[in-house]
């Protein structure tokens, strides 16, 4: 009978280190080999060249390196570049590199699929197949690392959980993930650079705040008006405005981090005066800011991007109540790799 061998990343060093000592070695070894898994992302054993050849091949009869494979890389005219990504089990996800003058972002996915149906997003319209482990999101954001210092001669500065997936939905392999991307072993990344985004599953956001999390959140809001909101993401009939506000509400008492607001304007949906007012409204329960972002079509006659004067609206009437507010125009359009395009096309 053949042993299904384990993926070696999802265990701890601690555990890395007792197998080592556990097969006659030195516990140091399993140091040497949780640096070369994290710090220097070994695609395989052989990669780790100051092991012995005796010692990869053990590592070799008892384990596995689920890594990731970059299948295509699209870049587009305004050098945003989208990888589709290739999971061990031949399954697919995709992930975008954001470069802007000041900084490199990675937006990376934390499902296969999604667990959520928000009418607008592409991404939505994927079955959720299965959440990702902590190496497969990791493995994005390496990789995204590498192009930025490819393409742009910088490292990766910020990452958003905003691809494939809702990560509160896969919360404790993304916050595996994060310690990693924090950790001086991994890629020493500061929590502050990270911006985890959330449909809004209020318990989850008190469960974030609990845990005494140092990244930030992102909330995809879109309307702060009930039954708006959930005509345009149905599950949210399941999480009501005032059980999502309750919950920023104790996010911020613990955390004392700002929310921002995602907010997309479609016309005919939410480019009233009426959605303006409940949103300013809404803004004023916690210290926020709000991104008003540009729709990108996913060829549905339901939504239609707003006209420039209800964009007008919202940026004037937030700005008049001390609430921070900006359009965020999107970016890589030309290859669907835009806010709600991610969907696999190539796959």
């Amino acid at each position: 009978m053949m042993i299904e061998k384990k993926d070696i990343r999802a265990i701890s060093k601690e555990a890395l280190r007792d197998f080592f000592v556990a097969n006659g070695d030195k516990a140091f070894r399993g140091n040497q080999v949780y640096e070369w898994l994290w710090s220097k992302g070994a695609h395989s054993f052989d990669d780790m060249t100051n092991v012995s050849k005796e010692t990869r091949a053990m590592l070799e009869a008892h384990f596995v390196i689920n890594h990731v494979k970059v299948d295509t890389m699209q870049r587009s005219a305004d050098g945003t570049v989208k990888n589709s990504v290739r999971l061990h089990d031949g399954l697919v996800v995709e992930s975008v590199l954001i470069p802007t003058n000041t900084r490199t972002t990675a937006c990376v996915s934390s499902q296969v699929g999604c667990s959520l149906n928000c009418n607008f997003c592409a991404t939505a319209r994927l079955k959720r197949m299965r959440n990702l482990e902590p190496g497969e999101i990791y493995d994005q954001v390496l990789a995204i690392d590498s192009e930025s210092r490819l393409y742009h001669n910088r490292p990766l500065s910020n990452i958003v959980f905003m691809g494939m997936g809702e990560p509160l939905m896969n919360y404790n392999n993304v916050i595996k993930a994060i310690d990693r991307i924090t950790s001086d072993e991994g890629l020493g990344m500061s929590p502050k650079r990270i911006t985890v985004s959330t449909s809004g599953i209020p318990k989850m956001i008190m469960k974030m705040a609990d845990d005494g999390v140092k990244f930030k959140l992102a909330v995809s809001l879109h309307s702060a008006i009930e039954n708006v909101r959930n005509q345009i993401m149905p599950f949210s009939t399941n999480f009501p405005l005032t059980e999502l506000r309750e919950s920023l509400e104790y996010w911020y008492q613990k955390t004392k981090s700002k929310v921002t607001y995602e907010y997309v304007v479609w016309g005919g949906i939410n480019d009233t005066k009426e959605a303006v007012d409940a949103l300013v409204k809404f803004c004023k329960y916690v210290p926020c800011k709000v991104n008003i972002i540009e729709y990108n079509p996913i060829d549905d006659g339901m939504f239609q991007q707003a006209s420039d004067a209800a964009i007008d609206l919202y940026i004037k009437e937030l700005t008049k109540h001390n609430i921070v507010a900006k359009v965020r125009k999107s970016r890589g359009k030309d290859i669907d790799a835009a806010c709600g395009q991610l969907a696999n096309k190539e796959s």
